[in-house]
């Protein structure tokens, strides 16, 4: 590995995928990228990308969401990528890599990550035109673009990529097929039994299964496109897309054309520190290496341990990679799927412990040594436990095998805390990760929050799937290490948020001071609380209001108190000491003589117009005194409160769907409007914004809200946990073809379990990427409804619409309320002398200097209108 005399030696990766990347990070650790010239030749148009979380891009992800480089990190450790420009050619007696462009790179170390590349079968028509693979972003894009056009779509394979695949053409609104040559689905990670219960969960999904078959030959029409398949068992079957997801084979061409060692099945043949065996200068890391062991590894986590262990090598320290877990966690469908260890049972004299509840779709499976010891198992939909399971594979659990795989009732599941996992068990095997090296980052590297452990150790920034057990692992060492975790509110109270709504509704307290006083700290009872708890124990009644017996208006008697300064006023305040009044526009829809209605207000009252992001009209600079007076005119013209000021729901936006886009597959406006309508509103932890799309061009923008629908030609598909504001997440599909009514239920059921736990202030974004379980468990209960309490959440909501208010048009009718509307308590005729505007482009804007250094003389501002 000698460089160039003069020169900085070299490395050159080829491939930058999610391995490749993941050795270059492993080059910086490492100091190499200060002491060597580093050369990336990327096949793709873009850098590293998640290919584990492909799929996501149908649920919203877009590719840089779904980016794994950073610019900076480049920029910072000089490394030169080249993307779209693939290595050709590679002359090891020169040590140069030629690429598509014509470069010419020489090398000290060069380091293959060239990947695999989808398998094919050899039938006839298999290029044809709507036949695809499923890989790339670009293949996704491909068959995004191509479905627009078609009904039918079947899948060669039912692995876990032709399963992901079937489902996102579901997604699509096709009619999704999946044909697996083997007896059943995912052969390879699991059993009969686990098979058989994927089965049934899949079908009840609507997609065909066609197990036990092959392919034999693709059926086109006159103009040479797919239309149908023909099976080993002589049927047909109809389609118009295909998607080839029938395994992979390592990408090793540009290694047999140089000469480097290959297996017989494929792979290029490395040592146990991934150098290859032809050539020291040369390693081969990833689906395209040949291990030590014999295996071709197609799991991202053994290609992030071969590129450690390249990396490690090529900076002289000692590492070796002699195999790896193919334990597997998935997600697919919506089904939980993971096999771990000697899940297939063939060691000696190993024993079975099953559970299986078909109705359920449930399938469990422990493969136990005649020792006790754990040697691995299948979970078919439910693997809340395989963190847990996985880090006991290979040593005696602390309680019977029976009891890890019985479900709640049936016989008292154990309940193995982290404390009971040893130091040496794998918590992330992604990044592998041990439970003594999350320990660490809490005692030694002083980390106090999951996201900081994440960033020290690397665990659960792949698959995510260990999160869970992560987090319990940090408050459990925080905890033993005597750092209390006070997960209170605040001061006045020891109970989250989640803890104290539950009180109030079981207990149906109607008022702070009962709750501070009973369940306040002891410090604070009998005190007047804090800017913290006051407004969200005021919310959490106000969404209860109905239920609990509790005034229903925020303005009514101690409700009143408790409210902050917009909930105060029912209106936003402004940067002057100015209101803006924004009336509720339901899905944007609005007529001539309401349109007509908001100007006359704003010329009569010198306001300020604008129209909003959520199709609204926003009118800015009301003085207090005038806000009562506004309404008044807004409501006697059939205008309600927008409740722009309150954490409640904002808007509905919508496209014009189908009564005018020729592209409209649903009435959106409609949908909108009757969502908007329902849940005006209904108070929350946040505010809530919503969209509904006609079609999956998605106008409306309907997976950057909290809930958002898009139509489908099977009906609707609901996104939740959406944000566009400072803090961008696109929202996770949570169910999709749903009828009005169906839609309707599960948003119920999504919103009253999202205000039953989410914290102060915590948008929905963050409570789904909080909350144990993520979008798996908010499914589970919302969907499914695994708490058994989804009738309790639809008896709350439906409170909530039967007992709604118009807040305006209750305050101008009560004389009490109205009082509260003045700028000066013992002057309430006098208006406030600092709210005053200058003019600017035709309308008015809050006199800033004013602010700044004082009143300035009448004459020079316009003082609460546009008029002087």
């Amino acid at each position: 590995m000698t460089a160039t005399p003069g020169a900085s030696p070299t490395i050159v990766l080829v491939g930058h995928g999610m391995v490749g990347q993941r050795f270059l990070e492993a080059l910086a650790e490492r100091g190499l990228t200060a002491t060597h010239r580093v050369v990336v030749l990327c096949e793709e148009p873009r850098p590293a990308y998640d290919r584990v979380a492909l799929t996501s891009y149908f649920s919203g992800k877009t590719p840089e969401d779904l980016s794994m480089t950073d610019p900076a990190f480049l920029a910072e450790h000089g490394i030169e990528l080249h993307v779209g420009d693939p290595a050709e050619a590679v002359d090891r007696a020169a040590r140069t890599v030629t690429a598509r462009s014509g470069l010419v790179v020489g090398y000290d170390v060069l380091v293959l990550a060239t990947g695999s590349f989808p398998f094919v079968p050899p039938v006839p028509n298999k290029d044809a035109e709507g036949c695809f693979v499923y890989r790339t972003i670009e293949d996704l894009l491909a068959i995004e673009e191509y479905a627009k056009t078609s009904t039918t779509g079947a899948v060669v394979g039912g692995g876990l990529l032709g399963l992901e695949a079937a489902g996102a053409l579901k997604g699509l609104g096709l009619t999704s097929h999946i044909v697996e040559f083997a007896p059943r689905l995912m052969p390879v990670q699991v059993d009969e039994g686990g098979g058989a219960a994927l089965l049934r969960t899949i079908e009840e999904m609507g997609l065909s299964v066609h197990t036990g078959v092959g392919t034999q030959e693709i059926v086109v029409g006159e103009d040479g496109a797919v239309t149908g398949m023909r099976l080993s068992d002589g049927s047909e079957l109809a389609t118009d897309l295909v998607v080839f997801s029938a395994g992979v084979r390592p990408r090793d061409q540009l290694a047999r054309d140089c000469g480097l060692t290959v297996g017989e099945r494929g792979g290029i043949a490395v040592d146990e520190q991934c150098r290859t065996v032809a050539d020291p200068h040369v390693f081969a890391i990833g689906e395209c290496a040949l291990a030590a062991d014999g295996r071709v590894y197609g799991l991202v986590a053994p290609g992030y341990e071969q590129a450690e262990t390249a990396a490690a090598t090529i900076a002289a320290d000692e590492a070796s990679f002699t195999g790896a877990d193919l334990s597997t966690k998935l997600k697919l469908l919506g089904v939980d799927v993971a096999s771990f260890g000697d899940a297939h049972g063939t060691a000696d004299d190993c024993l079975d412990v099953v559970y299986s509840d078909s109705r359920a779709g449930l399938y469990k499976k422990l493969v136990i040594g005649r020792d006790g010891t754990l040697l691995g198992g299948i979970l078919v939909g439910d693997a809340e436990a395989y963190g847990t399971l996985k880090a006991f594979t290979g040593s005696v659990p602390p309680v019977s095998p029976e009891s890890l795989v019985l479900p709640a009732g049936a016989g008292a599941p154990a309940q193995l805390g982290p404390a009971a996992l040893p130091d040496d068990a794998i918590i992330c095997s992604c990044n592998n990760v041990t439970k003594g090296t999350i320990r660490g980052a809490v005692t030694e590297h002083r980390c106090t929050t999951v996201p900081e452990v994440k960033k020290c150790t690397k665990a659960g920034t792949t698959c995510g799937s260990c999160v869970k057990v992560l987090g319990q692992l940090v408050n459990a060492e925080l905890e033993a290490s005597g750092v209390e975790v006070d997960k209170g509110l605040c001061g006045c109270f020891a109970q989250t948020r989640e803890q104290l709504y539950e009180i109030v509704l079981a207990l149906r307290i109607t008022s702070y001071r009962e709750l501070l006083d009973r369940y306040g700290r002891e410090g604070a009872r009998g005190g007047e609380g804090c800017e913290v708890c006051k407004p969200t124990v005021g919310s959490i009644i106000a969404s209860l209001a109905p239920t609990i017996g509790a005034a229903t208006h925020v303005l009514d008697g101690e409700q009143a108190a408790l409210q902050d300064t917009n909930d105060h006023f029912l209106a936003n305040l402004q940067k002057n000491g100015s209101y803006s009044v924004v009336p509720r526009i339901p899905g944007g829809e609005i007529a001539p003589e309401k349109l007509i209605v908001i100007g006359e207000i704003a010329r009569d009252f010198g306001l300020y117009t604008k129209i909003t992001g959520g199709q609204r009209i926003d009118m800015f600079g009301a003085r207090v005194e005038q806000l009562p007076v506004i309404w008044a005119r807004l409501v006697d013209a059939g205008f309600e409160s927008g409740h722009a000021y309150g954490k409640s729901l904002r808007t509905v936006k919508s496209c014009v769907g189908q009564t005018w886009c020729r592209y409209g597959v649903q009435d959106s406006v409609r949908m909108a409007i009757d969502l908007e309508l329902r849940y005006r509103g209904l108070r929350s932890p946040h505010k809530l914004k919503s969209a509904v799309s006609g079609c999956q061009r998605e106008c409306a923008e309907a997976q950057s809200k909290d809930f958002g629908v898009i139509a489908t030609a099977g009906g609707w598909n609901l996104y939740v946990g959406g944000n566009g504001g400072a803090t961008p997440r696109h929202a996770d599909l949570l169910a999709q073809d749903l009828s009005d009514a169906e839609l309707i239920r599960l948003i119920d059921r999504f919103l009253m379990f999202y205000i039953r736990t989410a914290d102060r202030l915590e948008r929905t974004s963050v409570w789904l990427d909080r909350i144990p379980g993520g979008l798996d468990h908010v499914r589970d209960v919302v969907v499914h409804d695994a708490l058994g309490i989804c009738d309790e959440l639809e008896a709350l909501m439906a409170a909530h619409v039967s007992h709604y208010r118009d807040e305006w048009a209750e305050t101008i009718n009560d004389p009490e309320k109205l009082a509260r509307f003045v700028s000066f308590v013992n002057a309430p005729d006098t208006p406030d002398p600092v709210v005053a505007f200058v003019p600017e482009r035709d309308q008015i804007k809050p006199d800033l200097p004013l602010l700044n250094i004082g009143l300035r003389p009448a004459d020079d501002l316009l003082e609460g209108s546009a008029t002087r």
